[in-house]
């Protein structure tokens, strides 16, 4: 699986996003995408020089993925960017499903996991419409 990984993004599972963000942008982070969750941020990514880093409430979570809500991490997930999620999917056959393969509303195609440690990882690929 030469040249499989694209990128590495750490999601920071959070109670509350909006607390968290005056320290990214102290480090010059742009908010490029967010998601709300009811009248709070629930999901959102800060990027800065191709640099990527995501928070999500545990109740987007809870309410966008359940079987995570429970996830063993301390509160840190993986994001893996794959040049090919077919080839990924097949290479890490008999990993417990977190969540089935499914298209996002920001362009990607994704599948969770859990890794043998029991944390949770998702690879996710770019697609077009």
């Amino acid at each position: 699986m030469a040249n499989w990984l694209k990128r590495i993004t750490p999601i920071l599972v959070v109670d509350e996003i909006e607390r968290c963000l005056a320290f990214w942008d102290a480090l010059g982070f742009d908010r490029t995408a967010d998601v709300p969750h009811g009248d709070r941020l629930g999901f959102v990514i800060l990027e800065k020089s191709g640099l990527e880093i995501m928070y999500q409430t545990r109740a987007s979570i809870a309410a966008d993925l359940p079987p995570m809500a429970g996830t063993p991490t301390g509160g840190t997930c993986l994001f893996l960017e794959v040049m090919d999620l077919d080839a990924t999917i097949e290479a890490i056959a008999g990993a417990p499903v977190i969540f089935p393969r499914r298209k996002t509303f920001y362009g990607m195609e994704e599948i969770g996991v859990r890794e043998p440690g029991g944390n949770a990882v998702t690879f996710a690929m770019a697609v077009s419409d």
